[in-house]
């Protein structure tokens, strides 16, 4: 969904040529490998993470073209590769309303192409970054995302999982990739350190809000229109609307909780309804709107100029959603 920023022509074509640098990086040797890879690369996704990037690096100027989309592309390889293995573990189907790559390909190969792409993402790593200190940040950053997935598996089906445990888990697996998408711009565009540490927040306030307005849209949506319906309630990932459900109503809602991995259709649509029921949803909604607020408010520090202000758009349409 590149047409996410067709209102923003710039940054459109930046994304288009990130993807056309991501499609000669994927080639292997093998045919059917390599235009399931360029697929992928290029299906859906709103490229948020690549488009932060550039609109940071935008507000200065350090480093050539040619290196930003590269960096850009860099950041978006390390979150389809996360993807990959997110499907081979969930054993997803579909991601988009497209085969995934396991489906494609089997596990055994997806998870080898998974690989692959992490090797790319650090030959673009070492073709832009050597040298400087953001090789060392992303190695703390892929560490993060992948503690944030050891930590949300590690409360699979706990059924006393706090908020702070959720916020966690989200903040590494979700928040950290938006985190330094926007680090790495204010770095490369040469933006002062108290620049670079309100990138650092904005991203992870931006990260954060994002994932629970997902959060809410599991349970808030018309249902019928989802596939597969919560399955990550069945896979014993406990959410924040749940959590709060949860505090309100431990008596109706645990024992859902205790028999996850057993729900039904039907209970899973008597789950959405007691959560809404509780309220979880609109407390759930206050928090999101609070980091957004956050994120807002960090943006109008930022340097004057076209990229803040795309940059507050930009920020205010991705976190609006329909309830």
């Amino acid at each position: 969904m590149i047409q996410f920023w067709k209102e923003f022509r710039e940054i459109e074509s930046l994304l288009e040529q990130v993807q056309s640098e991501m499609k000669s990086r994927l080639y292997i040797n093998n045919n059917e490998i390599s235009a399931a890879l360029q697929d992928f690369s290029t299906r859906g996704g709103k490229m948020v993470r690549p488009a932060l990037f550039f609109l940071f690096a935008g507000m200065g100027e350090t480093v050539t073209l040619q290196d930003k989309v590269k960096i850009a592309s860099s950041i978006e390889l390390l979150h389809l590769a996360t993807l990959i293995h997110d499907d081979i573990i969930d054993d997803s189907p579909t991601r988009r309303n497209l085969p995934t790559l396991q489906k494609q390909l089997g596990k055994d190969t997806a998870v080898y192409a998974g690989d692959f792409v992490y090797t790319v993402y650090f030959e673009l790593l070492t073709e832009t970054m050597n040298g400087t200190a953001l090789l060392s940040q992303n190695a703390k950053s892929m560490k993060k995302v992948l503690m944030g997935e050891l930590i949300q598996k590690d409360l699979a089906y706990n059924t006393d999982v706090k908020i702070y445990d959720y916020l966690r888990a989200i903040s590494g697996k979700t928040a950290e990739l938006l985190c330094m998408s926007c680090y790495q711009g204010a770095y490369f565009g040469g933006l002062n350190r108290s620049s670079q540490k309100l990138a650092r927040r904005i991203g992870r306030n931006v990260g954060l809000a994002f994932q629970i307005y997902d959060d809410i849209l599991n349970f808030s949506v018309d249902l019928k229109n989802e596939k597969p319906i919560l399955s990550d309630v069945q896979q014993g990932i406990f959410t924040l609307p749940l959590i709060l459900a949860r505090d309100h109503s431990p008596e109706k809602i645990i024992p859902y909780l205790q028999r996850a991995s057993f729900l039904k259709l039907t209970d899973l649509y008597h789950l959405a309804e007691l959560v809404k029921k509780t309220g979880a949803l609109e407390n759930a909604l206050k928090l999101a709107e609070r980091l957004t607020s956050k994120a807002l408010e960090d943006i109008s520090h930022l340097p004057n100029g076209t990229n803040k202000n795309i940059l507050i758009e930009a920020t205010q349409k991705l976190l609006k959603r329909d309830y």
